[in-house]
């Protein structure tokens, strides 16, 4: 049970322990999976020849693939713990970007991508917050708020690192680098950290995971989310040309899209609070209508750009509420005893729009005439999405 988790001697340290080891393992996995590749991305089309679109469409079938793996993850996770999967995770991961920097051609380079995909199931959020979830119990919010503003950071640091290494070294040495670091970070931390006793749960909640997925509250809450995460992260991608739109520098406007990442650190540390003093249906509304405001605003407000900046970090801040209401969604509805499964069923829709958001942004803007009819039309689909979040909470 979760109160013998938090008292029995010797355990406090166990749990530090495993904070400090996922907070690591998460920036690392983040900034080599995730973030090294924006930066690569023009390096890698001009050395080789392929389009851009087919190489970013190498990068979200990964994304696909990650949500679609992690619902078989999300079983094995509550079974078993995070241990054995996020060890086998790193593994992958290192030989996926072995592949990466291999490959020859642009199918075996998508294929990688699509390996990749695999590892992010067994690495990246879901398992690190299945795991916080079970083994800090009630605690648990704090935990998660510290991975995620760590995790947070993962840009900041890898996204530099990668530019000079892809200056002295070129796309391919760069990845095989990335992949030793992961190998011998975050193989060995996995192995040797997540290493606490897995807890049993005594008692089982009154529905069978199969139940709850195909109940009305979870449905809703599926298709909620998803609609939000289409919207916030279809704004990452697209904001920088609607600020250039705007007359803005790209230098300015990637200025403020890095000010949006620290927009998100100062929502995710108010987030304990804001859980404390909410009810979870709430707290839901609040955090998806702000972020349909605020980015239904971004593309109504023509200016100043001082006012356009604080838009892009108003809406970074309910981006990183966002992620720690998602991390929650589960626990708060129905208990921590499915977590794994249940929220691998969440997460697989979810990163599916996340990865089709970049594109169709772009599509939209094309289709509309511009990006502030883009960033209208996705307010829209926020505030959908916070309305049926409100039906989402079981009785």
């Amino acid at each position: 049970m979760h109160a013998d988790t938090t008292t029995r001697p010797g355990l406090e340290a166990g749990l530090r322990r495993v904070l400090i080891v996922l907070c690591t393992t998460e920036i690392i996995s983040w900034g080599v999976l995730y973030y090294a590749f924006p930066v690569l991305l023009p390096t890698i089309s001009s050395r080789t020849g392929w389009s851009l679109a087919a190489i970013t469409a190498g990068f979200s079938a990964s994304q696909i693939v990650a949500g679609l793996v992690g619902i078989p993850v999300g079983r094995l996770l509550d079974r078993h713990g995070p241990r054995a999967i996020m060890t086998t995770g790193s593994v992958v991961a290192v030989l996926a970007l072995v592949a990466l920097a291999s490959a020859r051609s642009l199918a075996l380079f998508t294929a990688a991508w699509l390996l990749a995909g695999v590892a992010m199931a067994g690495i990246f959020y879901a398992p690190a917050f299945a795991a916080l979830t079970r083994w800090y119990g009630p605690r648990r919010v704090s935990a998660l708020t510290a991975l995620t503003l760590v995790a947070g950071l993962a840009s900041t640091v890898f996204a530099p690192l990668t530019a000079v290494l892809n200056t002295a070294l070129d796309w391919r040495g760069t990845y095989l680098v990335l992949a030793g670091l992961l190998a011998v970070t975050t193989i060995p931390l996995h192995l040797w950290g997540l290493r606490l006793p897995w807890p049993a749960i005594e008692h089982e909640t009154a529905h069978t995971p199969s139940a709850v997925a195909r109940s009305r509250p979870f449905l809703v809450l599926v298709v909620a989310m998803s609609l939000a995460a289409f919207s916030v992260y279809a704004v990452v991608i697209n904001l920088v040309p609607l600020l250039t739109g705007r007359g803005m520098t790209t230098s300015a406007a990637a200025v403020a899209l890095g000010l949006g990442g620290v927009g998100q650190v100062l929502g995710r540390l108010g987030y304990a609070r804001l859980a404390a003093r909410t009810s979870v249906r709430t707290r839901t509304l609040v955090v998806l209508l702000v972020s349909a405001v605020v980015t239904a605003l971004l593309g109504v407000v023509p200016g100043p750009a001082l006012l356009l900046i604080t838009g892009s970090v108003l809406a970074g801040v309910a981006r990183g509420i966002f992620t720690l209401v998602q991390a929650t969604a589960i626990t708060d509805r129905w208990g921590s005893v499915h977590y794994g499964q249940l929220n691998g069923l969440l997460t697989a829709p979810v990163m599916l729009t996340a990865a089709v958001a970049p594109w169709a942004g772009s599509a939209l803007a094309a289709w509309l005439g511009g990006y502030p009819a883009v960033f209208v039309v996705l307010g829209v689909i926020g505030v959908v999405a916070a309305a049926l979040s409100t039906a989402s909470v079981p009785r």
